[in-house]
This record gives structure tokens, C-alpha cells and sequence, in this order.
């Protein structure tokens, strides 16, 4: 969330008597700009949770929490493997990584996950709901002021730096009365309404373009457990590669995806400019392609590849899962890994139509038996490129881009209001600006 407290003087003096410990950002006071009977500790809001996990067989997932405060289930990880004791979390709850918390490991576990397990690492508090609303501590977490604080709190040899829970819970916030918390998030809840909006159009588009594509195909061979082929129409002797030619088969119409699209691999060396900071980009299953970091060509180890606007790359391990995306704009200087596969469209497909097609259920359905290996299955471009499609009609492709370009655009616009939205809702936990339907006046 984009700070809006006010800027700390460089210079300044404490007594010894008021230090708690001896580092510069232990010098850290509350600034908060609400009246003082609002102004509590943390455990005023949260009550320290430890429930063992007790049946080993059963062991609820492991999570995952982001730099950003949302947490994720880990991959599934044999039971042996897991050093200590694990304690439970429910969805509502606050959990916080001791390590890096001051990097905003810290959060609410999601209704997503009803019940997760952590590690000693990962101490877990219930919100008082008398007290607390789970979403208004949520909130105040992502404030600038409040990361600021909790890297005051840090001790311990350097790389392994923690926050303590004793220390967590003695942070003094502001804590309103609840129907001001609610005001805020409500807030909060308006703008994010906004993007899900616009992204659902995102969604409706494509589940249409896979019910298009479901309804020009026979998907038999796709679908049924057993199937018979003549040899000679085997291409390998493996059950992907049946179903492959079975599907080829029962759709004799269609054309590769090669007849609209080339590989686009153009390779270049940034270990030769080590001064300079490449753009580096990826692409997963949730955000397609997304920017990664700036890396200096110094840190570089072999040649990357090239991306350019309106092309396509895919990681050949994960595309299986919707690991594929198009190129937004992107710096000319824009590289991704040399083990992403790069392509683009050539002609006879609209490029905004196959942007969607490839996200669809349909067209990941096609991947997942076109790809080749045993162990580690992988889709690598000219496997992509055999894949068979049906012909779309130009209409309907141009009809499914033009649609996209106004869902992106009402994307960009509602997360310019969201991004906004975050510097108020800051200002309003920090106390320098009025909460509607709040008769308090916390300035």
C-alpha cells in the first residue's frame, strides 16, 4: 500500500532511558494521528493461538505467505520431510513469518484455506472480534507506517533477523470503534469491486470463446478413459501421443497451430553490457506474463531471449497449468529465460483472439497430451505448433479482440482507482484523513 505518513526527519535525538533496544530504527516512535484512547497495543486485537497438529497422518496444507500479505498452499510435501512440531491456523486468522515479516510476510489466512498448518516460524493469532474486524488488520498491516515500525523491532545476527511475538503484539495501533473499522474497509471493499469487475469480463469472454471451441470439435478422444488406433496412425508409442492422434483423427478439418504461428526466438547476451539493468519478465498461470526484476548483465550466465509486444511465451514445464501468456508492452530492452519457449502469431489468427484461446479449458486441455518426456513433460514450441485448432471465422476472432482490448482497458482504469483508493485508505488507518459516516475526529 503507497505510504501517505509523513516524512521522518533524518536527524534526531533520544534519550537513553526510552530506547529498547540499541539500533537506529529502534528509534522509531508511534505516529499515529488518532486521538489517544484509540490508540492500543496489538494485543488488544489478537489473542495467541497454539494448536498443535496431533494426528501426523492428517496433516491440514502448508502455506505460503507473499511479500504482499496473501498466502498460498504450498506444494504437497511428504510428512518426513517436515523438521518441529506444526500448529494449526483457521481462515480469519493472523499469521506472520518471524524472518520476514519486515518484508510484509504478514497477513489473514483467506476463507480459501479453512484450516492450515505453520511451523514454529510462523506464530499465529485469532482477531479479537470485539475488538478487531480480520479485514481492518489486514489493512493495517499493508501500511507503510506499520512496516516501518515492525523493522524497528528487528534483532538477532544478521541474515536471520527476527520479529519476536512479544514484541509483534506490543506495537500500538489505532483501533477504532468497529463501525469505523467497517467504514474503512468498506471503503476499500468499493474499489476493489471495480477491478473484479472488469477482470470478470476477462473471464466471461473466455469461457465463451471455450464453449465455441468445445462446440466445432468431437473432444471423445479427450475424454475416454480407453480408445483403440491402428499402428499406422500411431506417432509414438505412449498414451499422450494416442490421444494426440486419436483427437487428430476424429477432427480431420483441423489445421496445426503452426499454420498461424512461427517460433520468435532472438537470443542476446547481457553478460556483454554488465553495468546495464536488463527488464527480465516471466510468466505463470495467474498473471501470464508478468515483469520479474531489473538484473544487472553482470549476473547473467548465459544468453537470454528477446520479447517484443504482442508476442507469446510459455514455460514448458508448467504450461500444462495456463503457464502462457501475451507480451504486454514492454521495455525494447525486454528479456525473459532462455528456457521459456517464445512465439508469436503470423497470420490467419487475430492476435488479441489467440490471447484468449490459449487460456481457455480447452486449448489447455490440447497441451496436456501434446507434450512430450516421461518424468518431467515438458511443450516445447514445435510441440505447440502441431497442436490442431479448428478454423475460426474471422468475424467472431475480431468480435472476441475488440472485446478484449475494452476488458483490459476497463482493467487499467479501475486499478488506477484501486491504487488510489490504497493512499486513502492509508491515510485514513494513519488518522490524517476523515473516515466517512465517522463522526471522530481523528486529525
Amino acid at each position: 500500500m503507497t505510504t501517505a505518513a509523513t516524512t521522518r526527519p533524518r536527524a534526531f535525538a533520544v534519550l537513553f532511558k526510552d530506547l529498547d533496544r540499541w539500533n537506529p530504527g529502534s528509534f522509531v516512535q508511534s505516529d499515529w494521528r488518532w486521538p489517544k484512547e484509540f490508540i492500543k497495543p496489538l494485543s488488544t486485537a489478537l489473542r495467541a493461538k497454539h494448536l498443535a497438529v496431533t494426528n501426523e497422518q492428517l496433516i491440514p496444507p502448508m502455506i505460503t505467505i507473499r511479500f504482499d500479505g496473501e498466502m498460498e498452499q504450498r506444494s504437497s510435501r511428504s510428512n518426513n520431510e517436515i523438521k518441529g512440531k506444526l500448529f494449526l491456523a483457521h481462515s480469519g486468522d493472523v499469521v506472520y513469518s518471524k524472518i520476514d515479516v519486515r518484508n510484509g510476510a504478514i497477513g489473514i489466512v483467506p476463507e480459501s484455506l479453512p484450516i492450515v498448518s505453520v511451523t514454529n516460524e510462523f506464530p499465529v493469532y485469532e482477531v479479537r472480534k470485539d475488538d478487531a474486524l480480520p479485514m481492518y488488520i489486514k489493512l493495517l498491516f499493508r501500511t507503510e507506517f506499520f512496516r516501518l515500525t515492525i523493522n524497528s523491532m528487528i534483532s538477532g545476527a544478521s541474515g536471520r533477523k527476527r520479529v519476536q511475538p512479544t514484541q509483534l503484539v506490543d506495537v500500538e495501533v489505532p483501533l477504532p470503534p468497529l463501525p469505523t473499522q467497517q467504514a474503512i474497509v468498506d471503503y476499500w471493499k468499493a474499489a476493489q469491486t471495480s477491478i473484479s469487475d472488469a477482470e470478470n469480463r476477462l473471464v466471461t469472454l473466455k469461457q465463451r470463446v471455450n464453449d465455441y471451441l468445445h462446440s466445432l470439435t468431437i473432444m471423445e478422444p479427450c475424454e475416454r478413459k480407453a480408445f483403440a488406433l491402428s499402428w499406422d496412425k500411431l506417432e509414438s508409442w505412449d498414451v499422450k501421443s494416442s490421444r494426440a492422434s486419436a483427437f487428430k483423427l476424429a477432427n480431420p478439418t483441423f489445421k496445426p497451430f503452426g499454420e498461424y504461428a512461427e517460433e520468435a526466438t532472438e537470443l542476446t547476451r547481457p553478460k556483454l553490457e554488465p553495468e546495464k539493468d536488463w527488464p527480465v519478465y516471466g510468466v505463470n498461470n495467474k498473471e501470464g506474463v508478468f515483469f520479474s526484476d531489473y538484473q544487472k548483465g553482470a549476473d547473467f550466465n548465459a544468453s537470454y531471449k528477446r520479447i517484443r509486444k504482442d508476442w507469446f511465451f510459455h514455460n514448458p514445464t508448467r504450461s500444462s497449468v495456463g503457464s502462457l501468456g501475451i507480451v504486454p508492452e514492454v521495455p525494447e530492452d525486454a528479456i525473459t529465460s532462455p528456457e521459456y519457449q517464445v512465439w508469436r502469431i503470423r497470420n490467419g489468427l487475430q492476435t488479441g483472439f489467440a490471447a484468449v484461446m490459449i487460456t481457455t479449458e480447452y486449448f489447455i486441455k490440447l497441451i496436456q497430451f501434446n507434450r512430450v518426456g516421461a518424468v518431467k513433460q515438458r511443450l516445447y514450441v514445435e510441440n505447440l505448433l502441431s497442436i490442431p485448432i479448428p478454423e475460426i471465422p474471422e468475424e467472431f476472432q475480431r468480435e472476441v479482440a475488440d472485446e478484449r482490448e475494452k476488458a483490459l482497458t476497463a482493467i487499467a482504469e479501475a486499478r488506477i482507482k484501486v491504487a488510489k483508493a490504497a493512499i486513502e485508505v492509508e491515510a485514513m488507518i494513519l488518522g490524517t484523513k476523515r473516515v466517512e459516516s465517522c463522526a471522530i475526529k481523528c486529525d
